[in-house]
């Protein structure tokens, strides 16, 4: 560090480098003892680092932008009401409160506190969707959040390094997997442990009692870069749509407008006028729209500039309370992820005038979800962890569109072979779709076919999120649009987003939809 207290480039480049590796080496320890196979084989997690102020300094390079830039936000949240000052070394905090962290109760935020010389100097933060918190589980048809599962309040889930057992006692008492949830709970409890053991040599190696001075850094510079990248554009406002259906024929329209301001370096993204909060649990809380709004907006600026607060500050979100982008208690938002995943399709089309070069057709938006209930042939019922799939993405300026592939959101699909071990489910195909993709100089992407059964003598239960079934995605610059989703139950078309009742042999069959196409064609 230079007398004057700033860092070189060099060391800071060093230090921005082992504080990547850190909540690199915390995610992998996090997924690789994860109980939830969305978890351990997907990747649905976000971790990241944190300064004392709850400021997202860095983040690990996996997850999906919905957690991470959620928790980036939620964090905040936390320690507004346990500060610094409050918290004893081994104590860790707990909450799934969708309205102020990730936006469903089956995500789950813990965050650990790192003690360096009697003073906590930073926090460490993961969030995880669960296998399960009782209540409806992963589907839309919970009437209210109540409804949905167990609410968990900002508490602490361990005080001075014990276990703070009326919280567990709470939680494992209302969940139908309670070893499982114990083991993804400890999972991330033990990741933050790597964390910190890290962040202690980093410390150590680089003579630091704290790294506050390294966290004002990181995020001045993150911020002047993003806001300098905004001011290269011209002072203007652009406004797009896009459209959604459901299973049950509801129609959704997200309308958002983009303000530039070059002279603040700051983008305004409104959404006055998109559609009024569902009855279906597919509500987006604020901080998931302004996740996925903020990852939309950076992704098309400058995505080479880190993501932490710094870089998230001069992209300003506004969203009509109470409506379907920035629901309230009670509204139902377990399948937020439809509505949150879609919203890059209205966005990169607003912001498309301003950088065509990095545009991008609509794809088929977000994944598509299940989870299989009922009971084995002995009698003993089993629950599938949710199980996504995606459909294609739409063309881009440069490259065609990708395959089965889950843009915006960045989860992989859990194996089959996985999901078949884990319950009686027998998948009967698993193939690109043909066709799928809309025309264009770059095509759109391949939606997917997925058939399955259950193996059971009894009737069985379904959870199915799926979305985009008549309004296909649309092209872009003259580009073809691709083609809509099919959710069918033995041939018959699906009419319904809540959960189904159906018989051991029914044959369940998803058709994806394809991605639009970029430009026409030759």
């Amino acid at each position: 560090m230079k007398p004057d207290g700033r860092f070189g480039a060099v060391e800071l480049q060093v230090l921005w480098q082992s504080l990547i590796s850190t909540v690199n080496e915390q995610a992998t320890a996090l997924q690789r003892s994860a109980f939830s196979p969305i978890v351990r084989e997907a990747g649905d997690l976000a971790n990241g680092v944190f300064d004392t102020r709850g400021r997202m300094v860095a983040q690990a390079v996996t997850g999906t932008p919905g957690h991470i830039n959620s928790m980036a936000m939620g964090a905040r949240a936390v320690l507004e009401e346990f500060p610094p000052e409050d918290l004893a070394p081994g104590d860790v905090l707990i909450t799934n409160d969708p309205y102020r962290t990730a936006g469903q109760l089956l995500d789950v935020t813990v965050i650990s506190p790192v003690f360096r010389g009697g003073r906590v100097i930073a926090f460490f933060g993961s969030t995880i969707h669960h296998s399960d918190v009782g209540g409806y589980g992963i589907g839309a048809g919970g009437r209210d959040v109540f409804e949905e599962g167990l609410w968990i309040p900002i508490c602490k889930l361990m005080k001075s390094g014990d276990r703070n057992e009326d919280v567990w006692r709470f939680i494992l008492s209302n969940v139908r997997t309670p070893d499982h949830v114990s083991g993804d709970l400890h999972a991330q409890m033990a990741s933050a442990t790597v964390g910190a053991q890290r962040l202690q040599a980093l410390c150590d190696n680089y003579g630091l009692d704290h790294i506050d001075d390294l966290s004002d850094e990181i995020v001045a510079r993150s911020e002047r870069a993003t806001r300098e990248s905004i001011r290269r554009l011209p002072a203007s406002e652009h406004e797009a749509q896009a459209l959604l259906d459901l299973a049950d024929g509801t129609v959704i329209a997200i309308k958002c407008r983009v303000s530039v301001d070059p002279e603040a370096g700051e983008i305004l993204v409104d959404y006055d006028g998109s559609s009024p909060a569902s009855t279906w649990g597919i509500n987006v809380v604020r901080n998931y729209t302004h996740a996925y709004t903020t990852f939309t907006v950076r992704s098309m600026l400058n995505p080479e500039i880190p993501n932490n607060h710094g870089s998230l500050a001069p992209i300003k979100l506004a969203a009509p309370e109470g409506s379907i982008v920035n629901a309230v208690s009670p509204q139902p938002c377990t399948a937020r992820h439809v509505v949150g995943m879609f919203l890059p399709n209205a966005l990169l089309k607003a912001l498309c005038p301003l950088r065509p070069e990095m545009a991008m057709a609509e794809g088929s938006g977000a994944v598509w979800t299940m989870q299989v209930s009922g009971f084995n042939a002995d009698g003993s019922p089993f629950i599938t962890a949710m199980f996504t799939y995606a459909g294609g993405v739409g063309g881009r300026a440069a490259k065609p569109g990708l395959s089965a592939c889950s843009y915006p959101t960045g989860v992989a699909a859990v194996p089959v072979e996985v999901v078949e071990a884990s319950a009686p489910v027998r998948f009967i195909r698993k193939e690109l779709r043909p066709g799928s993709g809309g025309a264009g100089r770059q095509p759109g992407g391949l939606g997917q076919t997925i058939e399955f059964q259950v193996d059971t003598k009894e009737r069985w239960q379904l959870n199915a999120v799926t979305s985009r079934l008549e309004h296909a995605p649309q092209g872009i610059l003259g580009g073809g649009q691709g083609a809509p989703g099919s959710f069918r139950v033995n041939g018959e078309p699906v009419r319904s987003q809540a959960r189904l009742e159906l018989e051991p042999s029914d044959v369940v069959r998803l058709d994806l939809p394809g991605g639009g196409g970029y430009g026409p064609s030759a």
